[in-house]
């Protein structure tokens, strides 16, 4: 906009620094120069690596990284005089900083001048008391003006107003600093002109020039041939820079060969920067300069102030005043976490960078040395890096299971006297890895299950833990694919994926599976998933579902049943035994025998666990000749289960005896109705039959038991239709026979 040149001006160092030279005032987003290009970087990186702008000391980031193209823009505007005043050179100095890996690079941006800044002078009026009698030559001296710019842009001349009584005289100090008079070309009569009034103008160098004016306004009056002098050509003071307000920095003081009013001197500030103005006051009248405001090393070192010492009427002279701070140790370090990473995976190993840690002390020298610890309890340490950055580092494996998250204190403590330190709370949370298989809380299960259950009823359940975190943490159950009898463990259990409880898929008899054992598999939600397993064993309790089975003699209406009590028996003689069996276990086939009806109830007796029949007492001769009795078999369950069974007793010595029997044996029914009752008794009872010799008439005698079907190897029953039919006939008139 001024026609400026852009001057791009590179130095690259063996660090890979790199300087530019930039106008102020420039457009935010105006380009200062291709800072990839120039460090060698790859543009495609730059955001991957959080390239960024780290300023050093400076309180605004004037500069930032396009990202897009490598290229460093204007972020903030850019004023050289607010930022440097009135130092020739004004360099911005920042770091441009990359991660993975670590990379600093150092960048200086020279701030060239352009004249945005018009000569000012220090009043808008300036006045003198000439007296008339003042000679030709005399000389009067002017506040030079001030221009923030430098170089050819500040103040180049100055000009008059054309006059009749004073010209302009410009000459340079011993220092190379402007001096300015007023120079008297003719005597002032006051008595034609009692005021004078002119208008001084300074003008810069710049392209179009800057000007500024000041109005002189004199006034005639009578003789006053003498100007302040100081006491010293310069005064130079030193203070620390935590001297407290109203602290006496120095006394200026100038004295005036005149008398009376003419030697009065008072002092005012001739030249003095804006931000030495708010922390410097002058007594006007004693010339003591004191502390008006917080002075601060680290934002000005050195002030260079220079005093107007004027007599009353217009005669005055300055003096330079250099003020320089020194150093106290007034600023704590200060803890910046450039990157952090968070949170942390557990696997990650030894060595890792989590972090990345910039200390920064405003003080110099020893006050700014800072030393960074770490706490001693944390896994991790500050590795030294580049410069004034530390690396955050793991120093031995995580376990999220013991601690989730870590509170480290670094502490930044620098070389002052006494030392300042401060200290930064790094929050830093540890991620979870599946490195965790369930864990059943038994080693294994046991399950009771009542036969006859309804399916779906639950059985038992099982639990498993996981201390791993979310998904790798969430257990799902089943069970592991097995044949169980020929058939898939599914058809007779079932699970629960997520409550681990186990349920019945079908209803179990124990008198068919007692008991069987499933592997229940759990498995977290992790990628990869990891598992464990446990063995479920299942028993089936007996429930009393089975009743007595009669195994002898076979239930009534099946067939005719009898046996023969010899009538010599005598008390306690074993006569017969009911056998019976029960298919359920324990109590449940505990079984006890009851006579509940008798055609004499106190002639038998049967043994309540045995079931052997045995005679009460003797037999004798008044005794009927048939005995019928109905036991009953119960079971010891709850409710107990019973089954009853018909025992045919003749007390006889041979059948000959029995008078229905004997007319029958006379003719060939008769004959045909023993045979017949003989096969009956034979093929129902399964015991043994023997024949007496010499009678065609039958004795029975019961040995042992045999299997279904057999009889002695001399007597075979062959099952043949036309035997089953005469059976059939037969057991009609033999029920006949033995009816009570």
């Amino acid at each position: 906009m001024f026609g400026l040149l852009f001057f791009l001006l590179m130095a690259h160092t063996a660090y890979g620094d790199v300087s530019y030279s930039f106008p102020e005032e420039m457009k935010r987003g105006s380009v200062i120069g291709n800072i990839a290009k120039d460090l060698g970087l790859d543009v495609n990186r730059l955001s991957s690596r959080k390239a960024r702008i780290d300023t050093e000391g400076n309180r605004k980031r004037y500069c930032e990284i396009n990202m897009s193209t490598g290229e460093l823009i204007v972020a903030e505007r850019i004023d050289r005089e607010e930022i440097c005043g009135d130092r020739f050179s004004c360099v911005l100095k920042f770091e441009v900083m990359l991660e993975d890996p670590l990379e600093l690079h150092r960048v200086s941006v020279q701030i060239q001048d352009i004249n945005d800044n018009s000569p000012v002078f220090s009043k808008e009026l300036i006045t003198f008391e000439i007296t008339e009698s003042a000679e030709r030559g005399s000389r009067y001296r002017l506040n030079v003006a001030h221009d923030a710019d430098i170089g050819h842009k500040a103040i180049q001349r100055y000009s008059l107003q054309k006059n009749d009584n004073f010209q302009l005289s410009i000459n340079s100090n011993v220092d190379g600093e402007k001096k300015i008079e007023l120079l008297l070309e003719k005597k002032l009569d006051r008595e034609q002109q009692q005021e004078v009034t002119l208008i001084l103008t300074a003008v810069d160098g710049g392209t179009p020039p800057r000007s500024g004016t000041v109005a002189i306004h004199v006034t005639v009056l009578d003789a006053n041939d003498n100007a302040p002098v100081f006491s010293q050509d310069i005064y130079k003071v030193s203070l620390p820079e935590n001297s407290p307000v109203d602290t006496l920095v120095v006394t200026v003081s100038a004295t005036d060969a005149d008398e009376g009013q003419n030697g009065e001197v008072a002092y005012e500030f001739s030249r003095i920067s804006d931000r030495a103005r708010k922390l410097f006051y002058l007594n006007p009248n004693r010339g003591e300069i004191r502390i008006t405001g917080a002075l601060d090393f680290e934002d000005e070192a050195v002030y260079e102030i220079f005093v107007e010492g004027k007599d009353g009427f217009g005669f005055s002279s300055d003096v330079k005043v250099v003020i320089e701070l020194t150093d106290v140790n007034d600023n704590a370090p200060e803890l910046r976490v450039k990157s952090l990473r968070s949170p942390i995976p557990e696997n990650a190993l030894p060595g890792t960078e989590v972090g990345i840690i910039n200390v920064q002390d405003r003080d110099s020298e020893n006050n700014g040395q800072v030393r960074c610890s770490i706490q001693q309890n944390v896994p991790f340490k500050l590795v030294p890096s580049i410069k004034n950055y530390y690396s955050l580092v793991t120093t031995g494996e995580l376990d999220r299971e013991l601690l989730s998250d870590y509170n480290i204190t670094i502490t930044a403590t620098d070389e002052g006297s006494p030392p300042l330190s401060s200290t930064k709370n790094i929050h830093l949370t540890v991620a979870d890895v599946n490195d965790n298989p369930p864990v059943f809380q038994e080693q294994n299960y046991r399950a009771h299950v009542q036969e006859n259950n309804k399916p779906g009823s639950s059985i038992c359940s099982v639990s498993a833990t996981d201390p791993d975190w979310r998904q790798n943490g969430t257990v799902v159950y089943s069970l592991l694919s097995s044949d169980l009898n020929g058939a898939p463990v599914s058809s007779f259990l079932s699970i629960n994926g997520d409550t681990g409880v186990v349920h019945a898929a079908r209803s179990f008899d124990y008198e068919q599976l007692k008991s069987f054992k499933v592997l229940v598999l759990a498995r977290d939600n992790g990628s990869p998933p990891l598992s464990s397993n446990v063995t479920v064993s299942v028993f089936i309790t007996d429930e009393n579902d089975n009743s007595p089975q009669i195994l002898y003699p076979l239930p009534e209406g099946n067939s005719f049943m009898t046996e023969m009590v010899p009538k010599a028996a005598q008390a306690r003689s074993l006569v017969s035994k009911v056998i019976a069996v029960d298919a359920d276990s324990g109590q449940n086939a505990w079984l006890s025998y009851h006579i509940i009806k008798a055609t004499d109830p106190g002639l038998f007796t049967i043994g309540v666990h045995s079931g052997e029949i045995r005679t009460q007492r003797d037999i004798s001769e008044s005794d009927s000749m048939k005995q019928n009795l109905i036991v009953s078999v119960s079971d010891n369950g709850r409710p107990s289960l019973s089954a009853t069974c018909a025992l045919y007793l003749l007390i006889s010595d041979n059948l000959a005896e029995v008078p229905e029997l004997k007319d029958m044996s006379r003719d060939e029914s008769s004959s045909k109705l023993t045979f017949y009752l003989i096969i009956a008794l034979v093929s129902v009872s399964n015991y043994d039959a023997y024949l007496t010799t010499g009678s065609r008439t039958s004795d029975f005698k019961f040995i042992r038991s045999y299997n279904e079907g057999t009889l002695t190897a001399d007597l075979t029953l062959r099952k043949t239709q036309s035997a089953v039919d005469d059976l059939e006939g037969l057991d009609a008139e033999v029920n006949d026979y033995f009816q009570f």
